[in-house]
């Protein structure tokens, strides 16, 4: 077993122990907060990030450092960027449902959003020119 498929083993047991421990709250009415999102998101974007990139030791998959490895993380970071502003675009309008008026700081969150990948992309290419 190389080092990828055990190091996926124990996060996704990690995963399992922190979904576990927050169902067992939710289960005794004890509030879920931030420590238990925060942690189960971290651990989830440890395991995609190691079951995706290979090792260089042991040339198990792609590396990052490969143009196919560059390449495939440019398109997946542009597809998560749209996923993220749909998503709080989604966010700003079912709280107006809720709550009849519009949250100013999800405004503010889906304004810099729709802003930050041009406002990247223009200073990114001000280095190449």
């Amino acid at each position: 077993m190389n080092t990828r498929k055990i190091g996926g083993l124990i996060i996704g047991l990690a995963i399992l122990a922190v979904l576990g421990f927050t169902i067992y709250k939710i289960l005794t009415d004890k509030e879920v907060g931030f420590n238990e999102i925060i942690t189960f998101s971290i651990l989830f974007a440890m395991f995609f990030s190691t079951i995706t990139w290979g090792g260089e030791k042991e040339k198990d998959g792609i590396l990052q450092k490969e143009e196919l490895g560059k390449k495939i993380t440019e398109q997946s970071s542009k597809i998560s960027y749209l996923i993220l502003v749909v998503l709080i675009l989604i966010a700003v309008y079912v709280d107006h449902l809720i709550s009849d008026t519009y949250n100013i700081f999800l405004l503010g969150i889906l304004g810099v959003a729709m802003v930050l990948l041009p406002l990247v992309e223009f200073l990114v290419s001000r280095k190449y020119q």
